[in-house]
This record gives C-alpha cells, structure tokens and sequence, in this order.
C-alpha cells in the first residue's frame, strides 16, 4: 500500500503573515507530527506561489492582500514545518492558485489510483486550497481513498472550516484527525 501526505502551503504568509491566523498557528504542531508520521511513504508539500504582479490577477483583485511572493519570506514554509520536513525526503509543488493540476497527476502516478493507495491531506486553508486539491484528486482518481486530518486543517474562519470539511465527506473523502 503507497501512503501519501499532501501538505498544502505551510507557510510563512498563511500561518503568522499576510494572512496568517491564530487558526493557523495553532495547526502547526499537528502538522509536523503528520510529517513525522512513519505511516507515510512519501510527502508532497504544495507553495502558494505568486509573482510581482499579482495584484493584475482575478485572485489579486479579489484578494487585494500580496502574499506567498516567489523569494519572499513569506513565501518560505513556517520554520517548525520546514524543521521538520528536514529530516524526510519530499517534493515541493508550486501552484499560482487554490488547486492543482500538477498535484493531481503527480499523485495520480504516484499512487496509480490505486484502491490500495492512500493519499491524506493536511494544511491550509481548509476551505480554498485543501478543498480544492483534495476534490482535483478526487475527480483525477475516482477509486483512490484519500483522507482529510481535521486538526491538522485550519480555515479562513470555523465555521467556513466545517463547511470545508463537510463537503469533503460528501465526496467521500474520509475526515479523520491527525492521531487517526
């Protein structure tokens, strides 16, 4: 059985930056034990990435707030994830909005959408970005069991977190917590 953590975009910016939140700090420790985790054979960890022009995008209009800019720091992964991931092999995946294309068929060959495969995901925030990859994953991979660690997930607010999570069990993405 392949085992794949997915940690999606850790850093700086989301957790104690531009648009970091209490939420967000408060998963980190979740995370890095996820990370630490021996049940996993492999990690793949997501970077929000934008460039210098931003603000001239949907999101950046949408989203008037620069974060995650290539070579800033608060693009960097938070500093207790990075740690951690030290000690571990992993690929990063670079992503210019919430889902990713280049996830999907990464772990779709990874895992080769296996019913003996499992991919679980953890980060931020549970409501853009995890959904989105998650359900990129989902439709790519109809009979892939993947899993969500709730505590490991923070939101842009609680209750848009457990709508988050919600539809993801509704998609038959299996909501679990980190210790699970």
């Amino acid at each position: 059985m392949k085992n794949i953590l997915v940690v999606v975009d850790m850093q700086k910016d989301f957790v104690d930056g531009a648009l970091g939140s209490p939420a967000a700090q408060a998963i980190v420790p979740a995370v890095c034990a996820a990370i630490a985790d021996v049940r996993y054979d492999g990690i793949f960890v997501t970077l929000d990435t934008h460039g210098e022009h931003y603000a001239e995008t949907l999101e950046g209009g949408l989203l008037p707030v620069p974060h995650c800019i290539r070579g800033t720091a608060g693009w960097a992964l938070d500093a207790a994830v990075a740690a951690e991931l030290s000690t571990k092999k992993w690929e990063s995946v670079e992503k210019p909005t919430f889902g990713s294309e280049t996830l999907a068929a990464a772990l779709a060959g990874e895992t080769g959408g296996a019913a003996d495969a499992c991919v679980t995901f953890c980060g931020l925030c549970t409501d853009i970005c995890v959904v989105s990859n998650a359900l990129l994953l989902r439709a790519a991979c109809p009979n892939l069991p993947l899993r969500v660690l709730a505590d490991a997930c923070a939101g842009t607010s609680e209750a848009a977190h457990a709508a988050a999570l919600a539809t993801m069990r509704s998609c038959q993405i299996e909501v679990c917590e980190s210790n699970a």
